[in-house]
């Protein structure tokens, strides 16, 4: 027969956090899929948004770095977005080795459509906002300390503190 493990509260909470992340992230998909998105689509056309209004460029290892994903997978995706026509790429005039990114008109329109989805994000609404609070502060301090692990874990995972908008 076996045996039961005994986890730690730290392991429970963990699970939990793991589990509210899929069921979450999956309602977000399926929202997002009705106006032709996934999650990592509509996070690249917010970053260059954001960009753009800082009116400062973007590349793909900087979206890398803010995104916290390896560069060759935003690399892909964002190939797979020009291709669908909502970002476009051209080389940097003055650093020939830099890819420029950035929205095209397309990508602006589903970025609107994307911010106009809010069904799942407004889960939120069902904590007070003295809950809301201690969520965002907890986050931050667990954000903060999986940082500290990722540069203990694996040489330079991030080159830069990821910026959070």
């Amino acid at each position: 027969m076996a045996e039961s493990i005994k986890l730690t509260e730290n392991q429970k909470n963990y699970l939990r956090i793991q589990g509210v992340i899929a069921v979450v992230d999956r309602a977000r998909d399926l929202e997002l899929a009705r106006i032709g998105l996934n999650i990592p689509q509509a996070q690249v056309l917010y970053c260059l948004n954001e960009a753009k209004v800082r009116n400062e460029p973007m590349t793909p290892m900087r979206l890398s770095r803010v995104l916290q994903k390896q560069p060759h997978t935003v690399s892909a995706l964002v190939h797979r977005m020009e291709a669908q026509g909502l970002v476009t790429t051209k080389k940097d005039m003055k650093r020939k080795n830099w890819l420029r990114v950035s929205l095209t008109r397309k990508g602006e329109e589903a970025l609107k459509l994307w911010a106009n989805a809010t069904e799942v994000p407004d889960i939120l609404s069902c904590l007070s906002k003295r809950e809301t609070e201690t969520m965002y502060t907890a986050s931050r301090k667990v954000h903060a300390k999986g940082m500290e692990l990722l540069r203990k874990m694996q040489s330079n995972p991030f080159d830069t503190e990821a910026e959070l908008w």
